[in-house]
């Protein structure tokens, strides 16, 4: 977790920048560097998760019947903390879209002609009084896809949280 902190010092974005710019543009480069930004916040949220889990009756009860940690952590731990996942996937899957956009439209990311809606829009900008619609549909593409991420994060945390599951 210390690690995690050290990473969670610094701006996501600007230290994507920095990898890429390091190691030079392209799609494998940013997506590693989206990558390490993203895994610090699983890790958290698993955590965080998990040790809410730990002193939970079931888990003692497990533990006093003889199962060792990692298979606690398998079979109890991990399919409690599953629908927290899935939906933290869903907004971090959103930002990493945002983040790819961003360096592809700064020109560290993907590289011609590997499709990316950051780099339409950075091409569009010089031909926006011409053609606008070349900077209007990359950038609606953008906007529906992280609101429908977001939406669907937040549908799933509605269904697969027990505590909302009760008031309906």
């Amino acid at each position: 977790m210390r690690f995690n902190d050290v990473v969670f010092a610094f701006p996501a974005l600007l230290s994507a920048v920095m990898i890429t710019a390091i190691f030079g543009p392209g799609a494998i480069n940013a997506i590693i560097a989206i990558g390490i930004f993203n895994v610090p916040v699983f890790a958290r949220v698993a955590r965080a998760g998990a040790l809410s889990l730990w002193p939970r009756e079931y888990v003692l009860a497990a533990r006093a019947a003889g199962k060792g940690k990692a298979l606690i952590t398998i079979e109890h731990i991990l399919p409690n903390i599953a629908s927290i996942l899935l939906v933290q996937g869903t907004i971090q899957f959103a930002l990493g879209i945002l983040a790819e956009a961003g360096l592809s439209y700064l020109g560290l990311g993907a590289q011609p002609p590997m499709p990316s809606w950051g780099r339409m829009l950075f091409d569009a900008q010089t031909r926006m009084m011409v053609a606008p619609h070349l900077a209007i549909f990359p950038g609606l593409a953008i906007v529906i896809t992280v609101l429908g991420l977001n939406l669907l994060g937040d549908g799933l945390r509605d269904m697969l949280d027990p505590k909302l599951r009760r008031q309906r």
